[in-house]
């Protein structure tokens, strides 16, 4: 999972809105790159895709295979395919494929769900220094109790940080 979070544990506004990361710290390119190529799979929560046709932005994973988990079932397009069942069959399956790693890109539902089944090994998480007092969270249930080891911190100048977490 490699995601971005307000101070305060948020990942957007409550409608889904993104315009505070606007103008905010980013890993460098060439860390971000490592990272984008270091992956072969994206897996989305449906919101987060919807919002994402919704800003009508360039699709960022056209070089990837890329997964849109929702209840909604829907036939599959050019850019993704859909998992509308058998979701933590379908994405453990694809764990055991080989190739590279799998990009959990988010929402909290998702993310919340696919930790509570074990799925999530590394969590990486870019906080921004901004407190939005509402919003998505980063895991929107509660989580079950796990171990996590700190594997990576880096400092960025403008006060935001990156953790690296992998589970114990």
């Amino acid at each position: 999972m490699y995601i971005t979070a307000s101070l305060d544990g948020f990942i957007s506004q409550p409608d889904g809105d993104l315009d505070w990361l606007v103008g905010s710290p980013v890993p460098s390119k060439e860390d971000y790159q490592t990272f984008f190529d270091s992956v072969d799979t994206v897996i989305l929560g449906g919101n987060t895709y919807s919002i994402m046709n919704y800003m009508d932005l360039l699709w960022p994973y056209k070089d990837k295979r890329a997964y849109v988990v929702t209840r909604i079932p829907i036939s599959d397009d050019e850019k993704v395919s859909y998992i509308t069942e058998n979701v933590i069959e379908t994405i453990s399956e694809l764990k055991k494929e080989d190739g590279k790693d799998i990009w959990l890109v988010g929402g909290g539902e998702l993310t919340a769900w696919l930790h509570k089944h074990g799925l999530i090994d590394e969590i990486i998480v870019t906080q921004i220094p901004q407190v939005l007092e509402d919003g998505k969270p980063l895991f929107s249930d509660k989580l079950k109790e796990s171990d996590w080891v700190l594997k990576e911190h880096i400092s960025y100048s403008d006060d935001a940080g990156k953790k690296v977490y992998q589970r114990a």
